[in-house]
């Protein structure tokens, strides 16, 4: 079942340059800088309330959020992500109501989290994660 919404993934091109924005003209602090390498990002994390925003700079020009800013060079969101207590059986809900997945199985992502992800196609536009605490591992 889902818990909440997590975060919101804010694709940018440099995070020296939108870390910033958030910290001075928002007022927010940077909570942790993660560089994940099976998404080819670095992440900057921002706490609002009960909610995340996850802001992504590429480290590779072939990864997923590398490819997002060549169609969005602004920037911009570029996933919800909602929090579950089990990311399996949200991924075998949605693929059971026909929702196309992009990962079959979760995997490591930031915070120490596990995630998988919705094909945006099926999701009416918005590219959709679930994620959860991996065991034994505090989260953001």
């Amino acid at each position: 079942m889902l818990n909440k919404i997590d975060h919101l993934g804010i694709a940018v091109k440099s995070l020296a340059e939108a870390v910033p924005y958030y910290e001075k003209a928002l007022g927010l602090k940077c909570g942790r800088l993660e560089e994940v390498p099976s998404q080819k990002v670095r992440t900057a994390f921002f706490a609002c309330g009960d909610v995340h925003l996850e802001l992504l700079e590429p480290t590779d020009p072939e990864s997923p959020i590398a490819k997002f800013l060549e169609k969005n060079p602004a920037g911009g969101i570029h996933h919800i992500a909602f929090g579950t207590d089990d990311v399996e059986a949200q991924l075998r809900q949605a693929a059971g109501a026909g929702v196309r997945l992009i990962h079959e199985k979760p995997f490591d992502g930031a915070g120490g989290k596990l995630v998988a992800f919705l094909h945006p196609k099926s999701t009416f536009g918005v590219l959709t994660e679930f994620c959860m605490p991996k065991p034994g591992a505090d989260g953001h």
